[in-house]
């Protein structure tokens, strides 16, 4: 499923303040895992991997163009169990370095022929999000511009333009009045008094039909419909429609931002972007290699990782955004391995992950500090859901390493999912405030050890009961 992945178009690593730190083309490898170290915890082999990868490309981008062309991207192969931070580890990344990035899992696909998806959509739908990525950045660059021409428009809907005859019989007074009108108009428009006024915009009115063309050798292109193909043919009509003046400003500003932006420039921008800076995550990797029968669904795999092997090795996809090509996108793949071993995966694939990492199960001392150090910790996380009730919720440290504790001990149990468990828990030691909060008398609670004990231990304890709620 694809991933869009920058909140804002802010500047890469400003503070939370908003104090701005360094550009992450000045970023060295130590400083891309602190960065990193705020919001995943423990791996350091995996985010020393990873900022070398990074900081590489920056290196790639200011060698020579013959040279740079030559430079192929390490593609990185993460091993280790579920819930230890892979994924995480893979998105972050692409969100310091504002690079579009998806993850996609490998079982979805299929050999040509069978059910399943394309693995060429993969680049598709990087692509796609590029264009998005692209298209909010230069939204933010047009806004001011696209907000004055809107204003422009609203006030000759307000107070429309003289007409000739007007302008002919008394061309300076009228003209004068005119002015001063439309001045005190745009004043009382900043200062919001016209907004209970209506007026009357057009709307498109949006009656196209909903059948596509299928083009191209693979079903996923079937994104190319006929109105991209006779613009003229299916324009629609647009109706008058009487709207407040917020909501006809708020029309005008997007249809005029829509004007300001240069689509075919923005394209190209957003493919040389996937091609220089696109980063895939492929997940579960493991799940299509073959175990040796040489029959049955292990065939299936071994077809999944040929399909997979031209994407990787660098070929060219056709887009409706034009070629992509795939030669200096950066691959990251991740898999548990429980079964299959990365030696099991066909030689040639093998080949293009040339940097290995593996990623250590997490113990009860990192399940402490996933629970209070990162930005977004779960401690935060619900520290700030419950005091939009007016609730003030304390978490003492005894507290904290008792869940963590029951996460370990769960994961030890049953199956390991890693961090993932602690989401579990902590849903179940606050089942009963969560649900009380709104009509909570006593609005300063403090979670201590035990008050973990009690919502927890009986389940935690009960091994078969733990199975189903934990």
């Amino acid at each position: 499923m694809p991933i869009y992945l920058p909140e804002s178009t802010d500047t890469v690593g400003s503070d939370v303040d908003g104090a701005s730190q360094l550009s992450v083309e000045a970023l060295t490898p130590k400083e891309i895992v602190a960065e990193l170290d705020k919001y995943v915890i423990a791996q350091p082999q995996a985010k020393r991997a990873v900022a070398i990868a990074l900081r590489n490309r920056m290196r790639r981008q200011q060698l020579p163009p013959d040279l740079a062309e030559e430079v192929a991207p390490k593609n990185i192969l993460m091993i280790g169990p579920t819930g230890v931070g892979k994924t995480e580890i893979a998105r972050r990344l692409a969100r310091l370095a504002q690079s579009p990035f998806i993850k996609v899992e490998a079982s979805k696909f299929t050999e040509v022929g069978y059910v399943g998806r394309d693995v060429e959509s993969m680049v598709r739908d990087l692509v796609e999000l590029s264009v998005e990525m692209l298209r909010e950045e230069r939204l933010v660059e047009v806004r001011v511009r696209a907000k004055i021409n809107a204003e422009e428009r609203l006030l000759d809907l307000l107070l429309p333009p003289l007409s000739p005859s007007v302008k002919e019989n008394d061309p300076g007074q009228a003209r004068d009045h005119h002015q001063r009108t439309r001045l005190r108009l745009r004043e009382q428009l900043s200062e919001g008094r016209l907004a209970e006024r209506e007026v009357e915009v057009d709307v498109p009115q949006k009656g196209f039909p909903s059948f596509e063309v299928i083009s191209g050798s693979s079903i996923e292109e079937i994104d190319i419909n006929v109105k991209d193909m006779l613009p003229g043919l299916f324009q629609g009509k647009s109706r008058k429609r009487r709207v407040k003046v917020p909501d006809a400003l708020d029309h005008l500003v997007s249809e005029e931002e829509q004007k300001l932006l240069d689509t075919d420039s923005l394209r190209k921008a957003a493919v040389n972007r996937v091609e220089q800076a696109g980063i895939i995550f492929i997940d579960e990797i493991d799940k299509v290699t073959g175990h040796g029968s040489g029959q049955g669904p292990d065939v299936s795999r071994e077809g999944v990782q040929r399909d997979i092997l031209p994407i990787v090795e660098g070929t060219t996809v056709s887009t409706k955004h034009g070629m992509v090509r795939t030669d200096h996108i950066l691959f990251i793949a991740a898999g548990a391995f429980h079964v299959a071993k990365p030696s099991d995966l066909i030689p040639e694939l093998q080949g293009r992950f040339p940097i290995r990492v593996e990623l250590d199960a997490l113990e009860t001392d990192d399940f402490v500090r996933i629970l209070t150090e990162p930005r977004g910790s779960l401690v935060k996380q619900y520290t700030a859901l419950l005091a939009t009730e007016g609730v003030t919720l304390t978490f003492e440290s005894e507290a904290v390493a008792k869940v963590a504790g029951f996460a370990t001990q769960v994961n030890e149990r049953s199956e390991n999912i890693g961090a993932r468990r602690l989401h579990t828990i902590m849903e179940r030691l606050l089942d009963e405030i969560s649900f009380d909060a709104p009509e909570l008398d006593q609005k300063i609670i403090v979670i201590d050890a035990a008050y973990v004990d009690r919502m927890l231990a009986d389940v935690v304890s009960n091994e078969d009961l733990s199975r189903y709620i934990l």
